[in-house]
């Protein structure tokens, strides 16, 4: 059992054996997704390197069922992953890099909410998955930590400690979808995180992109966003159901989403 250091604000279990998650009686949740090695092999710097068979596990769209019917009325989805322990050769287990499609709801590319709960993550952003990656950032979290990845910007999620697993959960749009042709044709994102000979993560730049420079920081405040430290994403949603319509209706709060700094 990968006992989670962090309150979510429902019940709900990560589960290591098989990797997944266990829903308490008051949670809805689907069967896990996997997400195998020979998925992603081709966004990874070193497509032949070793590593965990089953990479991730995905539950999307999940909840207390009180809340099933508001959620998809809102078109809100809550999302939960948690990724294996281990490496992918010498780099960190992660996620491939994608941009979220066009939603047919808010015509609009989504952002995402993210709320660490166990493990040490970075989520990596660029604000292109074309030749010119523009502004890339790696943002380090803990649990209790949230991060926002504006909408239509690249991004990865990735595991800074190999030697247990990562889990987090994540407000979405509920017609959420991943683009991945941008990322895939440069075989990667602009910069590869790698393990040093003291398991500390470096980064090394992508040839397939231009010249970029990569900002690694903490999680901003978001007050604008109406994030408030200390409470779980589901709780701010329980008190007041309104406080993410954004992710869903990104236009609400276009204005914040230029020049965004995540």
């Amino acid at each position: 059992m990968n006992n989670k250091s962090f309150d979510p604000g429902f019940s709900i279990s990560p589960t290591e054996n098989p990797m997944g998650f266990r829903y308490g009686e008051d949670v809805f949740g689907p069967e896990v997704e996997n997400r195998r090695l020979d998925d992603i092999r081709k966004s990874l710097m070193d497509p032949d390197c070793a590593g965990p068979e089953v990479v991730y596990a995905i539950a999307m769209d999940v909840g207390k069922n009180k809340h099933k019917r508001l959620l998809e009325e809102m078109h809100l989805l809550y999302g939960v992953v948690t990724y294996a322990a281990g490496k992918l050769g010498k780099e960190p287990i992660r996620s491939q890099g994608h941009i979220h499609k066009v939603s047919a709801y808010s015509k609009w590319s989504a952002p995402e909410v993210y709320e660490i709960w166990s493990g040490e993550a970075i989520i990596y952003m660029q604000e292109y998955a074309e030749d010119n990656p523009g502004r890339c950032f790696a943002v380090y979290a803990k649990p209790g930590d949230v991060v926002i990845v504006p909408p239509y910007w690249a991004h990865a999620t990735i595991s800074a400690n190999p030697d247990q697993p990562l889990t987090f959960g994540a407000w979405c749009d509920r017609d959420y979808g991943f683009v991945y042709d941008g990322v895939r044709k440069h075989k990667g994102i602009a910069w590869f995180p790698v393990f040093n000979g003291k398991n500390e993560i470096i980064w090394l730049r992508n040839e397939c992109y231009g010249e970029s420079a990569l900002m690694e920081k903490s999680p901003e405040d978001y007050k604008a966003l109406d994030i408030e430290k200390g409470k779980s994403i589901y709780g701010m949603f329980e008190e007041n159901p309104d406080t993410f319509l954004y992710v869903s209706r990104p236009q609400l709060k276009e204005s914040i989403w230029e020049n965004f700094i995540p």
